[in-house]
């Protein structure tokens, strides 16, 4: 699920000191946006949402969300929004991001 390669690569390029503020708004963005995704979301901002998602995703090192926003970000360009599960999206998240809080040692911030 996590491309722990990519997050060291990113840590190393940003710092120690910079990455927890990397991580941080990473959260706050990402679950803004995965919000939506819950809800009864513009489906003429489902190509943006998944685009952003995507990047911001990838850069971390979240891998399988990454790879799953891509193929959603194809459909909604395709006009083929039926095939976008919408659902494993938000699942592949929840399930990163506690792996991924629970290796940095963030638990609390789970929630």
């Amino acid at each position: 699920m996590i491309d722990w390669n990519r997050f060291d690569e990113l840590r190393n390029e940003v710092g120690e000191d910079a990455i927890s503020q990397v991580v941080e708004l990473f959260l706050e963005e990402v679950d803004e946006t995965i919000a939506q995704l819950r809800t009864a979301c513009d489906p003429a901002r489902l190509e943006e949402l998944l685009h952003f998602l995507k990047g911001s995703a990838l850069n971390l090192g979240f891998a399988e969300l990454g790879a799953l926003c891509e193929t959603g970000e194809k459909s909604a360009t395709d006009g083929a929004m039926g095939e976008i599960d919408l659902g494993r999206i938000v699942h592949t998240y929840d399930v990163s991001k506690k792996e991924f809080l629970a290796k940095l040692g963030l638990q609390g911030r789970a929630a």
